[in-house]
């Protein structure tokens, strides 16, 4: 079981920003602020975002994959929307996505360092 992740972004105060918009509809929020990191998460931080003032922005094809798991498929495009208003790109827009086993409903979004963060509800 994982605990906790972690994402480099070269802008503290723009990812925090970001990230407060972004991660609200799925009922995730600023825990934890220290001088080079915060932390969000529902009741102990799961989510942490770390400076890292050289880093570039990661490229389309590299990277890591962040997914989140939502309540119902409004929160998925609540979260879509508040990450395209708070400076993010999409790369997948809100949809029912047939799989191997279930049905389920994503977005993708990437945040302005290029990370991408998926928001994800199983129907």
């Amino acid at each position: 079981m994982i605990d906790h992740v972690s994402l480099g972004v070269s802008d503290l105060d723009r990812a925090v920003a970001f990230y407060e918009a972004t991660l609200a509809p799925l009922g995730l929020t600023r825990l934890v602020t220290r001088p080079a990191m915060v932390g969000f998460g529902k009741s102990y931080p799961e989510v942490w975002i770390n400076s890292r003032p050289a880093m570039t922005r990661v490229a389309d094809d590299c990277g890591s994959h962040l997914g989140l798991r939502a309540k119902a498929a409004g929160e998925v495009d609540a979260f879509h929307a508040a990450a395209l208003q708070a400076g993010g790109t999409s790369e997948s827009a809100p949809m029912r996505r047939p799989h191997d086993r279930v049905i389920y409903y994503a977005a993708f979004i990437r945040d302005p360092d290029g990370n991408r963060v998926e928001a994800v509800t199983f129907l």
